[in-house]
């Protein structure tokens, strides 16, 4: 598979990186039940045989089960773990957790921050995290805090490269002032339902600084794969419509599926952007593979934004 550098660090990823939310359960709060445990080793094997090296996890993933079960792929799949990188995130704590009158919260203390990262490398079983990025911006968070323990972590020997997550242009920028450990990457939502990032400033400064910008729910958690072919009770239908044929229309032409035309899409972005697989499905998988096999042209790229939004540009 094609590969990228993960913003100025020595990291280089894979094109396409393997999201790990589902490998333990369907959806949150799902049940935890060994025959899905065992697919999701199984989805995992595939896509690293498929060229995949960048596997993306986070602590509150199933509460911890997938970073257990990507783990147990790792102790069973002799030398897989030299040759990707493991990415994880922490910041999220749940209501109840420790205390059963604590919120929902998040939370970038440096306490927590190291705590979450000593649970995440026992329950992947390595000693090393190689992209350990905030999950989501801690109101609260202390630039000066987060700096002092991702140096801790990185002068440890416990983390490579360090990251943020769902985090706007000048939060960013906040946090790589302050930060003696250089930030690489922020992981953020963009598919064709949600182009914020293409007005937010967020690709702007990924391309400015040399971030990676690293996409979840690319495919828009299967919903853009899967777009009906009528829903009048959907006051978007006209849109999600026109969408389906403009896309159904340009994978006919290039020969591949409306899904890997979708990633294509977000792969011809100049800032580098590194979509996130998050299907168990092995063909799905496959499938994905062949967005890199293409190249959009300027017209055809802009052709889907258009069809997206709704309406043609000002």
């Amino acid at each position: 598979m094609k590969t990228i550098p993960l913003g100025n660090s020595s990291l280089i990823s894979s094109r396409l990186g393997y999201g790990c939310w589902r490998i333990a359960a369907p959806w949150e709060g799902a049940p935890i039940r060994p025959d899905r445990l065992a697919h999701g080793q199984e989805a995992v094997v595939f896509a690293f045989e498929q060229g995949f090296t960048l596997f993306d996890l986070a602590d509150i993933y199933a509460d911890g089960m997938s970073e257990t079960v990507f783990g147990e792929v790792l102790k069973s799949t002799p030398g897989m773990r030299d040759q990707i990188l493991i990415a994880t995130k922490c910041g999220i704590r749940k209501s109840g957790v420790p205390l059963a009158h604590h919120p929902y919260r998040y939370d970038f203390s440096k306490a927590h921050i190291i705590e979450s990262c000593e649970q995440s490398l026992q329950r992947l079983g390595v000693t090393s995290i190689d992209l350990y990025q905030l999950h989501r911006p801690d109101y609260l968070g202390d630039p000066d805090e987060v700096s002092a323990a991702f140096e801790a972590l990185h002068q440890a020997g416990k983390v490579r490269a360090f990251g943020l997550s769902n985090c706007r242009p000048s939060i960013f920028a906040a946090y790589q002032k302050i930060c003696r450990v250089p930030l690489v990457v922020n992981q953020v939502e963009i598919h064709l339902f949600h182009l914020d990032a293409l007005n937010d400033g967020i690709l702007d400064q990924c391309q400015a600084e040399r971030i990676t910008p690293i996409a979840w729910s690319p495919l828009a958690g299967g919903r853009l794969p899967c777009i009906a072919d009528a829903d009048l009770s959907d006051p978007q239908h006209a849109r999600k419509a026109k969408l389906r044929e403009v896309l159904d229309k340009l994978a006919r032409q290039y020969g591949i599926t409306r899904a890997a035309l979708c990633l294509a899409w977000l792969l011809r972005h100049p800032s580098g952007i590194v979509p996130l697989i998050g299907t168990t499905n092995p063909t799905h998988i496959s499938e994905a593979k062949k967005a890199l096999e293409i190249d959009l042209t300027r017209e055809d790229w802009y052709t889907v934004l258009e069809a997206a939004l709704g309406h043609r540009l000002p």
